[in-house]
């Protein structure tokens, strides 16, 4: 299982919130990142555990993309009944993030299971942000279950993409400082 002190919590929680404050909406446009919300939430169930973390993300996911849109830009394309599919869709990528955590051992077999956990959490994930948009948004007159299909063709592949990215920093991050920790604790022996 993966066990951050809580110092490494908190520094890993801030820079969550900052990634994703830096590539969501069109806040900093001129920083040319793939979006990190799906990162975030995956990676805040894997490394952060106090479970308040998932509400306050989601809470500035929430306020950002209002903040994109203006408050009086309710009607705004996104900014539907089916904007609350993101409750589930993040909180799937969150569950599948502490599924994974519970399930980690310090072995390379666990990058296998990392890559499992992660695919399938973003697929349920896609399913409710573009499946919600698609079916409630009111977008889309005749929605079918061969439009939701083809949706999830068209989007997934880019969305786990740009999760995999991070998580795969992430990992390379988490590795260096295993590595590192473990050279500290020989050369204390060795002293």
């Amino acid at each position: 299982m993966l066990a951050l002190s809580k110092r490494g919590q908190l520094a890993v929680g801030i820079v969550l919130v900052l990634l994703m404050a830096i590539t969501r909406g069109s806040h900093f446009s001129t920083v040319n990142l793939p979006g990190a919300s799906w990162a975030a939430f995956f990676l805040a169930g894997v490394l952060l555990r106090p479970r308040w973390a998932f509400p306050l993300l989601f809470l500035q996911a929430v306020f950002m993309d209002v903040m994109t849109v203006g408050w009086n830009s309710a009607g705004h394309h996104c900014m539907t009944l089916a904007y609350w599919m993101l409750l589930p869709a993040y909180g799937s990528l969150w569950l599948g993030g502490r599924l994974y955590a519970g399930w980690h051992r310090e072995q390379p077999i666990s990058l296998l299971v990392l890559a499992g956990v992660m695919a399938a959490s973003a697929l349920v994930c896609q399913t409710f942000s573009s499946g919600g948009f698609y079916w409630l948004s009111g977008r889309y007159p005749d929605p079918t279950v061969l439009g939701t299909v083809e949706r999830l063709v068209n989007y997934y592949p880019k969305y786990l993409g740009s999760l995999a990215f991070y998580v795969a920093i992430a990992a390379v991050l988490y590795l260096g400082w295993q590595l590192l920790a473990r050279q500290r604790v020989a050369e204390g022996r060795q002293a």
